[in-house]
């Protein structure tokens, strides 16, 4: 077990220095130029000369990466050039907001997606089966921006049962942030008109950025589903006299669960980078829109600094879906 745990976080960190250097090399690579950015639209040579010499920018490129590497270490990933603000403060503040909506489609993805795929593997070739495998390609093949605009369309500007953006009414007060998470915050505080309110205002691009999540585990779990049906120890276990909630809840799902798992792992990473279209489409104050506004600006340090964290959380999650692999199939830790 130490060393199949060893080989992942190995691995994880391998993956990581790859990413740095990555971002290392795309933000100098890119056409415009840091310093003519940091010193104004007026500058003269000499002030471009001194932006350049104060960030560093001077400095030939094994040097620059070395103190990038280094400052990332201390958890300083620099400062915006359009603003002046650190960037690490940016994304702690922007970022909690990014957590909070995709935490919540994933759970509608995981809750929807699982259930969906269980009664389509049950009800195998029946109509229920062919419904919900429609909705699961259509649920891949809808670009997020367009279904986002539909449902503003739908469910704000005709029906009027939700806004149509931002992430909470301009006139609430939200008080001191405890996890920078607001319906979490609302919870812990047993404010529940807050609470209500902050899931308005989520709900609608959670289920956007929920539904290619939820159609890939939908289709995944089904197949994983029919086939664990069919296997000898389900057919065994039938003639033994297991409820049949048990037969499919606990000994086909348990089995269904490590493909879905891998699809999962995957899916979040996804949903963390669809985050750009979503929060744009909808307003919503998180990384990605911080993302989008920085790249516009040209102020590249806010973008390496998204891409790191978007990657960081992709890597985790993939660490978590790897552990709880091992512990679903022990066979795996021997490998």
């Amino acid at each position: 077990m130490f060393a199949y745990l060893l080989r992942r976080f190995a691995l994880a960190g391998l993956m990581l220095f790859g990413l740095i250097c990555l971002t290392f090399i795309i933000a100098n690579v890119a056409p415009s130029d840091p310093a003519v950015l940091a010193a104004g639209p007026d500058a003269g040579r000499s002030q471009i000369e001194q932006a350049r010499r104060e960030y560093g920018l001077d400095k030939p490129l094994p040097e620059q990466f070395l103190r990038y590497v280094g400052d990332l270490a201390r958890g300083d990933f620099g400062r915006s050039i359009a603003t002046g603000r650190p960037v690490g403060s940016d994304l702690a503040r922007y970022f909690p907001a990014t957590l909070e909506l995709c935490l919540l489609a994933m759970a509608i993805g995981l809750v929807i997606g699982i259930s969906l795929g269980m009664l389509s593997a049950l009800f195998k070739d029946q109509w229920l089966d062919h419904v919900t495998r429609i909705f699961a390609v259509s649920g891949i093949a809808l670009p997020p921006f367009w279904f986002g605009l539909l449902l503003q369309l739908g469910f704000a500007v005709w029906l009027g049962w939700l806004p149509t953006s931002g992430r909470i009414g301009v006139s609430t007060d939200p008080g001191d942030p405890i996890t920078g998470m607001l319906t979490v915050d609302a919870l812990l505080r047993g404010d529940g008109a807050l609470f209500w309110q902050g899931l308005s205002y989520i709900l609608l691009p959670a289920l956007v950025l929920s539904l290619p999540c939820l159609a890939s585990i939908l289709r995944v779990n089904r197949s994983e589903m029919v086939e664990a049906l069919r296997a000898d120890y389900v057919t065994s276990a039938r003639a033994h006299g297991v409820a049949p909630w048990r037969l499919v809840t606990v000994h086909a799902l348990k089995n269904a669960m490590l493909p879905t798992l891998a699809i999962i792992g995957l899916r979040w990473g996804w949903m963390m980078s669809s985050t750009v279209l979503v929060e744009t489409v909808f307003d919503w104050p998180g990384i990605g829109l911080y993302a989008v506004s920085s790249a516009i600006a040209g102020d590249f340090k806010p973008v390496m600094g998204v891409t790191l964290i978007v990657g960081l959380n992709f890597m985790l999650v993939n660490l978590v879906v790897d552990l709880l692999y091992g512990v679903l199939d022990p066979r795996l830790r021997d490998a």
